[in-house]
């Protein structure tokens, strides 16, 4: 062994003899000269800078790296770093038979970076086209990819695909306009409400990066304060990224920023508005025409240049989470965008979910909150109807409308639009039992019991009758609606109100506002209209079923849709009342009666603090065949003993969901999954989660 080798390998003395081998292996590569770019065909390379690094579109994780390709000399003006490419990749892509390729298909990608030489000693296969010489992958953006695709255990090249939309070559054909000056900062309007409102708004208009956790009155005012927060952003010289669980929350903000700042000062970004227009909009934020972005989901990646403000609506709302590999939330994907560049945050919500209590609890967020007189003020008065009050009332059993709804109903008409909030949509009722609530399921498939006349009662998966049901937990033969759709609502309260129009707002169709008439609106969660004014009275009906749901959210997220809807209507002071069917004892409705989401946030986190529990721990789910669990998980354990990040497997239980089909496995066949819970701050190292 040569001294120098002798140098290299002193510090792995004791190692086992595979390992030695790989140091040696890397060392030989290290010192080995780099190769010059090779191409076949005689193909003349570019003189400066002929390597390309891409990134191929390939999902898979073994494939999340970049590959280096050479540069011909014809598209060395246009290949830079950011744009569209084009190239060979598959089998054979670094081989080379008789002056042509081996195997390997055209596929997409972004070309990275140019380099003088690649640490490749091969021949590289060329660059087969740019696509555009738009130059649509910022290194801001590139590094926020990779971000989330660390923090979500998915690879890079499916991040993109959801940050950078698809190409349309019409809408980069068209010139983006000129960028307007800076407006001048706004007024505290409807800010001087809050606390720290007005401060909030000065320190982003100087150029500060507050951060802070808004608990927002009930009422419309919120889409205008969002548009105040953005202008005084704006006003600093710095751009601003507002992202929204929906079109009609995004149409909001959009009038509200119009009406403030006029046309053309920020850009708008959601799927409804087709790919030309979506792409020309996200090329003008990409060329720095406009500075400020408003949007849906999607628009959580929008390259927004010089951020000085991300801020999120409604966190709890199940839209921010995407759908698509590697499925991440607006509010995770925000959060890292303001720790990498610096720049305020502001999460906003009627309701206030753990998650951003437990900023506030850390102090990387500080309270943007009213004083309770402004908070009574601004809220109607809840009145609750518990079991013990149905129970008493006759009207209740036979129209599943208490006497105190029914009063609150009629009273309310008379000056105005009711809201009426039923858990689910559709007509046919499910059952469950009168006594415990326990589902009625069909002995033969275990589906569902429906309810589909007077004494008409079938399974809704398998479609037969059942005329002898009684309960398998107490016993009981009386059954009761579990909970009723919002078109069977609508058209009973249509009887009991013949006089009064109904209307119904739903996944088919959902209103965006309603008249100040009177009138009857039955509508889903999250499907809400705006009235104008204000509505008269909320009811919220079957408050257990949302409840009773097997999740760990169930309170937080019946609370967060009650408040969704009580937000909706006037002031206690104008007469506005909300009256709840649900447990008075029960938590989440002492906390909607008090009008106090935080603190039932922040009790929730206590509790999951206690347990190990999400968000104060990362835990990972997975599912697989009971062996492959098993190995894993003691991989998982061995991996541990060498000092990992002391992740805890849970258990091994079946999924949910156990009809054939489901989850990607084959019909009959018997999974486990197995959880694992990494302490805060250890998913990243070696035997935690990723």
């Amino acid at each position: 062994m040569s001294s120098e080798n002798g140098q290299a390998d002193g510090g792995a003395e004791g190692a086992p003899p595979e390992q030695l081998a790989l140091i040696r292996e890397s060392v030989r590569k290290a010192r080995a000269p780099r190769a010059k770019p090779r191409t076949w065909r005689g193909a003349a390379l570019a003189k400066d800078l002929p390597v390309a690094r891409v990134l191929v579109d390939k999902g898979v994780l073994h494939l999340d790296r970049y590959f280096d390709y050479a540069v011909p000399e014809e598209l060395d003006a246009d290949a830079q770093p950011g744009v569209r490419v084009r190239v060979r990749f598959g089998a054979g892509r670094h081989r080379v038979r008789e002056g042509r390729r081996e195997g390997g298909g055209l596929v997409d990608g972004f070309l990275v970076e140019r380099l003088a030489e690649s640490d490749y000693s091969g021949p590289l296969a060329a660059l087969a086209q740019v696509v555009s010489p738009e130059r649509v992958l910022s290194e801001d953006l590139l590094g926020l990819a990779r971000a989330v695709a660390d923090r979500y255990a998915g690879s890079l090249a499916d991040v993109l695909q959801l940050a950078v939309p698809p190409r349309n070559a019409r809408a980069e054909q068209r010139p983006s306009p000129a960028p307007l000056p800076p407006p001048p900062a706004p007024g505290p309007g409807s800010w001087a409400r809050y606390e720290q409102g007005p401060a909030f708004l000065e320190s982003l208009a100087a150029g500060g990066a507050p951060r802070a956790v808004w608990n927002a009155l009930p009422g419309p005012q919120w889409s205008e304060e969002l548009a105040r927060a953005v202008a005084a952003t704006l006003a600093s010289g710095r751009g601003a990224l507002v992202v929204l669980p929906d079109g009609r929350a995004v149409a909001r903000v959009d009038a509200a920023l119009t009406a403030l700042l006029g046309r053309g000062r920020h850009a708008v970004l959601t799927a409804d508005a087709g790919p030309e227009k979506r792409y020309a909009q996200w090329l003008a934020v990409r060329r720095g025409s406009v500075r400020a972005v408003v949007g849906t989901r999607a628009a959580m990646f929008a390259p927004v240049r010089d951020l000085g403000l991300v801020a999120v609506w409604d966190d709890g709302d199940d839209s921010h989470s995407e759908q698509h590999a590697p499925q991440p939330h607006a509010r995770e994907v925000l959060l890292l965008r303001a720790a990498q560049e610096g720049c305020g945050f502001l999460l906003g919500s009627w309701s206030c979910t753990v998650e951003a209590a437990q900023l506030v609890e850390t102090g990387w967020a500080r309270p943007l909150v009213a004083g309770r007189e402004r908070v009574r003020d601004a809220a109607p008065l809840v009145r609750t109807v518990g079991d013990g009050d149905l129970a008493r009332d006759e009207a209740a059993r036979a129209a599943r409308l208490p006497t105190l709804a029914w009063q609150a109903v009629r009273e309310g008409l008379r000056h105005g639009p009711v809201l009426v909030q039923v858990p689910r949509r559709g007509y046919v009722p499910r059952m469950a039992c009168a006594r415990c609530r326990t589902p009625a399921r069909c002995r033969h498939c275990s589906g569902p019991l429906e309810a589909r006349g007077a004494d008409d009662l079938r399974c809704g998966w398998c479609g037969r009758g059942e005329g002898g049901w009684h309960c398998p937990e107490c016993g009981g033969f009386r059954l009761r609606a579990q909970v009723v759709g919002a078109r069977r609502t609508a058209e009973e309260l249509g009887r009991a109100f013949p006089a009064v129009p109904v209307r119904t707002s739903g996944r088919e169709h959902v209103l965006d506002t309603v008249p100040a008439a009177p009138a009857l609106v039955v509508s889903t969660p999250g499907a809400e209209p705006v009235a104008e004014g204000g509505y008269a009275a909320a009811l919220l009906l079957d408050g257990w079923a949302m409840l009773g749901r097997p999740d760990l959210r169930a309170g937080e997220d019946a609370l967060r849709r009650w408040i969704g809807a009580a937000a909706l209507v006037r002031p206690q002071s104008a007469g506005g009342t909300v009256v709840v069917v649900a447990e008075p004892t029960l938590r989440p409705v002492q906390a909607l009666v008090r009008w106090d989401p935080v603190g039932h946030a922040v009790r929730e986190l206590a509790e999951r603090a206690e347990l190990g529990f999400p968000p104060v721990s990362r835990m990972a789910a997975v599912s697989g065949p009971g062996q492959a669990v098993a190995e894993f998980l003691g991989h998982g354990r061995t991996a541990r003993g060498g000092g990992g990040a002391g992740a805890r497997c849970r258990c091994r239980s079946p999924p949910r969901g156990g009809r054939g089909g489901r989850e990607g496995r084959p019909p009959g066949e018997q999974w486990e999954r197995g959880l694992i819970r990494v302490p805060p701050g250890q998913g990243r190292r070696p035997g935690g989660a990723r």
